[in-house]
């Protein structure tokens, strides 16, 4: 029933450390890897792991577009996105099966997650300020709706995930694109959902940290929220007070020393015709409006 997608860019020795632990809670599943690290191979570290279809990237596609390629590739029903640096604990994550069967129009469920300094997170919020679209953790560690399902360690429902075009690849390489996918399926009506007994450990951004720099990190950062306001928000008072403050809001985060966000709004801005090609089409899918879906996840 449950399809594992695991994307690999780079620390081969973690992520190996990580599938040994992980295989044994893995057994019967449909283990798939894919390297996005077009020049380096993985092949020969996976030969002796006969439940693991590999597959390479000849091209570095990214986080979002390698998870969707595993997903076209999913035998099951269900896709369990893994990221590398995810060590599973048991197998309480198939424990989220049963919620797909009780929770009408569910489209993932998010997992609770140990970080390096052991505090738990995973279940997320968002809302509107100051005319950004902005997000945080939720620290009502308890089972309920969740604002996002994080890319790196939820079940989905591949047959939702597959509808919505899965991850976008506009937010190329990472960030953002997790709250993108999922806050348009709360805007078709879809529920995504938390539950705090199934847990992982998951050391954050330990691959992203290594191979990009701090200030290019927060340029795709920036780059990402103002693609993700531009391409999914519909209120017309949201828009409005985005674009009214956006002159006021690029002087504070500068006078901050947040200068990433001028470079990451022009690298948005750029890209502006794709942006609104995709807003147009996906808005076709929206069934409810921004201050509903954030009314849910409040």
């Amino acid at each position: 029933m449950i399809s594992i997608i695991i994307p690999v860019y780079k620390k081969t020795e973690l992520f190996l450390k990580n599938l040994k632990n992980n295989l044994r809670f893995f057994k019967d599943l449909d283990v798939i890897v894919i390297n996005d690290d077009p020049n380096h191979s993985i092949k020969k570290y996976l030969k002796d792991f006969s439940n693991v279809r590999l597959y390479e990237n000849k091209i570095n596609l990214g986080f979002g577009e390698t998870v969707n390629k595993g997903a076209r590739l999913a035998k099951n029903k269900y896709l369990f996105l893994v990221n590398s640096d995810v060590e599973i604990n048991n197998e309480l994550f198939k424990k989220a099966l049963s919620h797909f069967k009780n929770i009408k129009d569910l489209f993932a469920v998010g997992f609770a997650q140990t970080e390096q300094n052991n505090e738990v997170v995973g279940r997320n919020t968002y809302f509107w300020k100051s005319g950004f679209f902005r997000h945080k953790a939720n620290r009502k560690i308890s089972f309920g709706v969740n604002g996002w399902a994080e890319g790196g360690s939820s079940i989905f429902s591949k047959e939702k995930f597959i509808e919505l075009g899965g991850f976008d690849s506009l937010y190329s390489p990472f960030y953002w694109e997790d709250i993108d996918l999922s806050f348009r399926a709360w805007k078709k009506g879809y529920k995504v959902f938390f539950d705090p007994s199934i847990l992982v450990k998951h050391f954050h951004e330990s691959t992203i940290s290594t191979y990009f720099s701090k200030r290019l990190i927060k340029k795709i950062s920036y780059r990402n929220q103002f693609i993700f306001i531009w391409k999914n928000i519909t209120d017309i008072n949201f828009l409005a007070s985005h674009f009214f403050l956006l002159p006021f809001n690029l002087i504070f985060f500068i006078v901050k020393g947040e200068v990433q966000i001028i470079s990451g709004f022009f690298a948005a801005l750029f890209r502006i015709n794709e942006i609104l090609i995709k807003r147009q089409k996906q808005q076709k899918d929206f069934n409810l409006t921004d201050k509903e879906v954030l009314k849910k996840n409040k």
